[in-house]
C-alpha cells in the first residue's frame, strides 16, 4: 500500500494473492477488491479449491462507493472508477470508467486530474 492512502467505510480487500495499492489513492465506502477466485467445474468446487490472481491498483486512483475490482484485474494511474462500477478487466492510465461491467467513458486530461489535488 502507497503513502497517503484514504479508505472510507467497510472497504474489504480478499488478499490470498498480492493486491498492490500505489500512492495517494482514495477508495469510497464499500468498496471490494478481490485477488480471489474458484474454478467453476463442479467437481473441483467441490473441493472448495481457492485460486488467486494479482490485483494492481496505480498511484492517484479513486474508487467510488461499492466499486468492485475482481481478480486478475490492473488499473493504472490516475482512473477515476464511477460508484458502483465492477471492474472485470484493466483499465488503463488517464480514465474514467463507469457501469457494469466498468468500461473506459472517456479519457482524463491531466489538468483534470490535478485540479482536484
Amino acid at each position: 500500500m502507497g503513502d497517503n492512502f484514504t479508505a472510507n467505510y467497510n472497504v474489504t480487500i480478499l488478499d490470498i494473492a498480492p493486491v498492490t495499492i500505489g500512492d495517494g489513492c482514495m477508495f469510497g465506502p464499500g468498496v471490494t477488491i478481490s485477488a480471489v477466485t474458484h474454478p467453476v467445474n463442479a467437481t473441483r468446487c467441490r473441493d472448495r479449491i481457492a485460486q488467486a490472481k494479482p490485483v494492481t491498483i496505480g498511484n492517484d486512483v479513486w474508487l467510488g462507493a461499492n466499486v468492485l475490482v475482481m481478480p486478475g484485474v490492473t488499473i493504472g494511474d490516475n482512473v477515476v472508477v464511477g460508484a458502483g462500477a465492477v471492474v472485470t478487466h484493466d483499465i488503463p492510465s488517464n480514465s474514467l470508467a463507469m457501469g457494469v461491467p466498468a468500461r473506459v467513458a472517456r479519457r482524463l486530461d491531466h489538468r483534470e486530474r490535478e485540479a482536484t489535488k
